[in-house]
């Protein structure tokens, strides 16, 4: 596409027509074959979710968060509590929803409706939900929602540029890597250099159908190994 300029001979950005600003993600559940997102509620999540914590003892997946380990069931209880009190961050429990029960924690965050930026982030997955399918699905879930249901043109993704799990996730999900932020947090005490990705809303069609593809229960053999995997989803899909 030929470059636009104004009439300065400047060159400017193309043209977004109609564009209005996007309404605050809901506090209602998601929901998906796999699993469903629910708002976030001390009462309801936060035993079993801490439970669920605790199947990873050593405290490893709360290095990359500015919050954990918490020691006990009350601590966690209370981070809840004021947690499911803000709208930035927006919280949701990812519920198993073949078991109902609460296995991890996910966020929309840095919510800018008049941009159409949004981040999602605080992802904290319990071992029961670490590298299953469900996890995936709870990140299509969240994806939908964004850019089919609220109309918004860009979903972000950020983590500590030393947490090599959450990178590697962010690329296997779609997500374009758009640079380093150096020194751009201070949290647990230590220097935090941000790594950001992006998903923008011209991409998503594509990532929609290879998201959906994978997730087929055809996709998945007896032992609900996958078929394909959803890197090769993806390549098709923008093929």
């Amino acid at each position: 596409m030929a470059q636009r300029t104004n009439d300065l001979g400047q060159p400017i950005g193309r043209p977004v027509p109609g564009w209005e600003i996007r309404p605050l993600p809901p506090r209602t559940p998601i929901s998906g074959r796999l699993c469903r997102l629910e708002p976030l509620d001390a009462e309801v999540h936060s035993a079993a979710l801490h439970n669920a914590y605790c199947q990873a003892p050593d405290g490893r997946n709360w290095t990359y968060l500015p919050y954990g380990p918490f020691e006990s069931r009350e601590q966690y209880a209370e981070w809840v509590r004021r947690a499911e009190q803000q709208t930035d961050p927006t919280f949701y429990a990812i519920v198993d929803a073949a078991t109902d029960s609460p296995i991890g924690v996910a966020s929309y965050l840095r919510i800018a409706p008049d941009m159409g930026s949004i981040e999602v982030g605080h992802l904290s997955y319990s071992p029961a939900l670490q590298r299953t399918a469900a996890a995936t699905e709870a990140m299509y879930l969240m994806m939908r929602r964004a850019f089919d249901e609220l109309g918004y043109r860009r979903y972000e993704w950020k983590c500590d540029s030393l947490n090599a799990p959450s990178r590697a996730a962010a690329l296997r999900l779609g997500f374009q890597y758009e640079g380093l932020f150096r020194d751009a947090v201070v949290y647990k005490g230590r220097n935090r250099d941000n790594a950001w990705y992006s998903i923008v809303a011209d991409e998503w069609p594509a990532l929609r159908t290879a998201f959906e593809r994978w997730l087929d229960p055809a996709n998945f053999g007896p032992e609900g190994r996958q078929i394909l995997r959803l890197a090769q989803c993806i390549a098709e899909a923008h093929a």
